[in-house]
């Protein structure tokens, strides 16, 4: 399970350590894919897996559920981290999740999410969680 959070820059070549926390769950090859959010995810290859098969389960003469399976996949690249613990992040993946130079990773359960700084502090300011919180509890979650 990955959690936590820290902050890091790109190099100019667009490569981006990652945390030593996250290196070894996450093995020698993984997925770094979009994300519903602006940011960039990476998944271990055994949970991409599962997600791609729950991808794969949905309907296809359904054209919105083609249109994110194609979202999820058509954006997804395999890699691996260098021996300095760095990896290189695609530059349409950079550009779909607005991410210039410094990022932040966030360990969030079975996946890692890569945000802009500025989107990062942006999503974290909202006083939104407190009504998502309560809605949440109103459907039984409890916190």
């Amino acid at each position: 399970m990955f959690m936590g959070e820290y902050s890091h820059s790109l190099d100019g070549k667009g490569r981006l350590i990652i945390p030593s926390e996250f290196r070894e769950a996450l093995g020698d090859r993984f997925v770094i894919t979009r994300s519903l959010d602006p940011c960039l995810c990476i998944y271990t290859m055994e949970d991409w897996e599962k997600f791609v098969s729950r991808l794969n389960s949905l309907p296809y003469n359904v054209k919105k559920q083609r249109q994110l399976v194609r979202f999820f996949l058509s954006g997804a690249n395999e890699a691996e981290a260098d021996r300095q613990g760095r990896v290189l992040i695609p530059g349409n993946l950079r550009e779909a999740a607005g991410i210039d130079k410094d990022v932040v990773l966030v360990g969030v359960g079975s996946r890692i999410e890569i945000w802009s700084r500025g989107s990062w502090e942006e999503n974290m300011s909202s006083d939104e969680i407190n009504d998502i919180a309560e809605e949440m509890l109103g459907n039984g979650f409890e916190i």
